[in-house]
């Protein structure tokens, strides 16, 4: 990690938080304590940063200077509220194809799914503040700068983005090995919004639940599966085609 992207001491954080710049997470020394430090904790609840209790000593690996028990990780992207983005593509005449991805932690095939969502149109990429990989310089690069063009929304909890959806009147699919809906049957020139879960567990179980349709992609032969970014191409492009003129 550069140094130019680390955030070092209370104050300085406050600031930057407050200044609207994107922060990917805030290391806290463990015990540490202060009207300050309570500040930076209301501050991270408020536009939704994580934050991790650390030993002093992972602190003092990053830095020589007077860290004051407190840094954190400047953001490579702007992340964007779900509502609004929703609201300018709507607005803009568009038909919102989202991914969300859940427990996708190689950064590669986040910045991979990231360039193939915004070559076959898609608009949005939703992503949790925790269980998924940071978006690192390695994630930029894999997406080929696609994660500087479309939208990022980093949300506190999948389930309660998934009734944001819904209010919204956008579809959530996701994929099983044994759904009786193959991908091409999906209604995907509707508003929907693709769930992408970790390729040894999956999608998470309640959001399995609150999807509206659950899907496969057919495969020749008995292999085990595609990856992940692999998977969310095929799907991504078909998509496109459902979409075109």
């Amino acid at each position: 990690m550069k140094k130019s992207q680390l955030i070092i001491g209370r104050q300085p954080l406050m600031e930057t938080i407050r200044s609207g710049r994107a922060i990917d997470k805030i290391l806290l020394q463990r015990n540490t304590a202060g009207e300050s430090i309570a500040e930076i904790r209301q501050l991270a609840r408020e536009y939704n940063i994580p934050v991790q209790v650390v030993p002093v000593e992972k602190l003092d690996s990053l830095t020589r200077a007077n860290h004051q028990g407190v840094i954190a990780f400047a953001g490579l992207v702007q992340y964007m509220d779900l509502q609004q983005v929703i609201d300018h593509v709507v607005g803009a005449g568009g038909t919102p194809l989202f991914i969300m991805l859940d427990g996708v932690t190689d950064v590669r095939n986040i910045g991979a799914i990231a360039r193939s969502a915004l070559c076959c149109g898609a608009q949005t990429l939703v992503i949790p503040d925790k269980g998924t990989g940071a978006l690192n310089e390695e994630a930029m690069k894999s997406s080929a700068g696609a994660l500087e063009r479309i939208h990022i929304c980093r949300v506190a909890s999948l389930l309660k983005a998934v009734d944001t959806l819904h209010l919204n009147g956008i579809k959530v699919f996701t994929s099983e090995m044994n759904a009786p809906k193959k991908v091409f049957e999906l209604p995907l020139a509707e508003p929907c919004c693709i769930v992408m879960g970790s390729e040894d567990k999956g999608v998470q179980a309640y959001i399995r639940k609150a999807a509206d349709e659950h899907f496969t992609i057919p495969m020749a032969g008995d292999f085990d599966s595609f990856n992940v970014s692999v998977a969310a191409g095929i799907i991504l492009y078909e998509a496109m085609k459902h979409r075109l003129p």
